[in-house]
């Protein structure tokens, strides 16, 4: 009931729509009820052998034949309008789950497979979509036609309607009773339809992976579990659900029988005539018509409000924490930051990063070195603030930075990460990535400093050439240096370098770490290499290990020392 509710709520936007449907649907069903009068008062013409009336046959076709167009017309108005409100419903649905997904923290995005979100925003919405277009489409004339049926039929004779109305409710309990099981059947299938995207996706954006560690036999097996585990319960809910529309036609037919037999004895007594008997076991074929349709509706609501309830929970997850109200202004950043006392896991039953203490001068180069896992990232990603410290806080320019504006402060720095960040577009825009005010002779100079101009000038269309998403045939280097040419272009006065030349060949890493040095010069800047050859030059050096800092100082004192930096540089040299 609670889905059921949400999405009654996203409907009630369409109040007009909705109401024009009910109009049409009870317009369609009252002249739908009146048919049968027409038809039996044609039977009531038909006297005995040469009794016919045909004059008043022949009108009461005439108007039977307008009922049934006028009827047609309702309905296809009527369908076109259940369209539109369900749509729009749907597409009111998938924008809030969209946005939601701009606002949900990363440590969401983090915990959960993306097929599984991609899943949930497209798959099970599709899902909902058909359910809900059966509803408004069966629902209104159902329940119109019920009342309706039931008015005629205690008007033509009480006792006769008065079995109909006391056999329904079997028919009821029956419909609920099993619609009550397959609930969870289908939220079983949804879930199993997640895993199967999520690994799907997984293999399709790792594929190159895959075939060079021959992993194809492996994914098969894991592929072949969850399709059979989605086989089966897509199986058991189908079957399940599909015992409504037999069993309530079975007790219809029972209805049906039992008004045939008693009619059949009216007619014999007098009561009633064989007329009144045709428009009555009409009627009770209408009346038991819609408990048929909407035993189908319900299984497909089922199905729509499980898969609902999955994208409803996308929607309710918390958001990120909102900026502070009010937010500190940063107006020209200098670069001075401070980590002070700060402690920050990711998993809050193992411990990451303890009462880290750390202050970085405007101007400095400070390198982040440790072996995997240590913590680095997840210094840079506390720096960004796509994470939220447990305990302490972090300063640039003396304000925390949970009280300035997340934007205010990510425009401040200038990234480049192992990982990179490319879209769909020409290779111009992903320089600017949606930045104004750049001529292209700003973007050619930015490429010329990262050594990216000589490659993109061979590409067919130069800088207006076309890449797909994640920068589609480029090489993993190529690709780097967008992303370095990027920053370039517009320099902020704080950088975050991690393993930014890690895909780049030795000779055009030697040119590009010079045009880093110049980049850097009165700018803070944040390094974390695995290459320590790279970061010579840092004015300090952290040494980080199971997240705490371990040594610090520049690279000679380091080595001079003899500690954890100089076995790990050393190691780096050993054959």
């Amino acid at each position: 009931m609670r889905e059921l509710k949400r999405v009654l709520h996203y409907a009630s936007a369409y109040r007009i729509l909705i109401f024009a449907s009910i109009g049409l649907a009870v317009v369609s069903a009252l002249l739908t009820l009146y048919a049968p009068i027409l038809a039996g008062n044609v039977v009531d013409c038909i006297i005995g052998k040469g009794d016919v009336d045909f004059d008043r046959i022949k009108l009461l076709l005439i108007r039977l034949a307008v009922v049934i167009i006028v009827t047609a017309v309702c309905q296809w108005f009527m369908y076109g309008v259940n369209n539109r409100i369900t749509f729009r419903v749907v597409r009111d649905v998938r924008n809030d789950a969209f946005e939601k997904l701009h606002i949900l923290p990363f440590e969401y995005i983090d915990s959960h497979p993306r097929g599984e979100i991609v899943s949930k925003v497209i798959s099970d919405v599709d899902q909902f979509a058909d359910g809900l277009l059966m509803g408004f489409t069966q629902l209104f004339t159902g329940v119109v036609t019920i009342l309706g049926t039931l008015i005629f039929m205690f008007y033509l004779s009480m006792p006769i309607a008065a079995v109909v109305f006391l056999l329904t409710p079997l028919s009821l309990l029956v419909a609920r009773f099993i619609a009550s099981r397959s609930y969870s059947l289908f939220r079983e299938q949804s879930i199993s339809r997640a895993d199967q995207t999520a690994l799907i996706d997984e293999m399709i954006g790792n594929l190159k992976v895959v075939k060079a560690f021959g992993h194809e036999d492996e994914n098969q097996v894991v592929f072949d579990e969850i399709n059979d585990r989605l086989a089966n319960t897509s199986l058991r809910a189908t079957f399940f659900s599909s015992l409504t529309n037999p069993s309530t036609r079975f007790i219809n037919n029972i209805v049906y029988a039992c008004v045939a037999l008693s009619g059949a004895f009216a007619c014999l007594s007098g009561i009633m005539s064989v007329g009144q008997l045709t428009i009555f076991l009409s009627y009770a074929t209408q009346y038991t018509k819609p408990f048929n349709e909407i035993s189908g509706v319900v299984t497909e609501l089922q199905n729509a409000l499980a898969c609902a309830k999955r994208v409803f929970e996308l929607i309710d997850e918390e958001p990120q924490l909102p900026d502070a109200d009010p937010c500190n202004e940063l107006g020209e950043v200098t670069g001075n930051v401070e980590l002070k006392d700060v402690s920050f896991s990711y998993d809050k039953d193992s411990e990451l990063i303890q009462d880290l203490n750390l202050s970085v001068e405007d101007g400095q180069r400070v390198a982040i070195v440790g072996p995997t896992g240590s913590g680095k990232t997840t210094i840079i990603n506390l720096l960004m603030r796509f994470y939220d410290v447990d305990k302490g806080s972090i300063s640039v320019d003396g304000n925390d930075i949970r009280k300035v504006r997340r934007h205010d402060l990510r425009k401040n720095y200038g990234m480049v990460l192992q990982e990179t960040w490319l879209r769909s577009g020409t290779i111009k825009e992903n320089i600017t990535m949606g930045r104004e005010g750049f001529t292209d002779e700003m973007v050619i100079e930015a490429a010329k400093k990262s050594h990216a101009h000589s490659f993109i000038k061979r590409l067919p269309d130069g800088y207006d050439t076309v890449i797909g998403e994640d920068g589609g045939s480029l090489s993993q280097g190529q690709k780097q240096l967008l992303c370095i040419t990027r920053t370039m272009l517009d320099v902020p006065p704080m950088l975050i370098l991690d393993e930014a030349t890690s895909s780049i060949d030795t000779r055009t890493e030697m040119r590009i770490q010079r045009a880093f040095q110049k980049m850097m010069a009165g700018r803070t800047s944040f390094i974390v290499a695995h290459r320590l050859s790279t970061i010579k030059e840092a004015d300090r050096i952290l040494v980080m290990n199971e997240g705490r800092i371990i040594e610090q100082g520049n690279h000679e004192s380091l080595l001079s020392a003899n500690g954890f930096y100089a076995k790990l540089y050393q190691s780096q040299f050993e054959m």
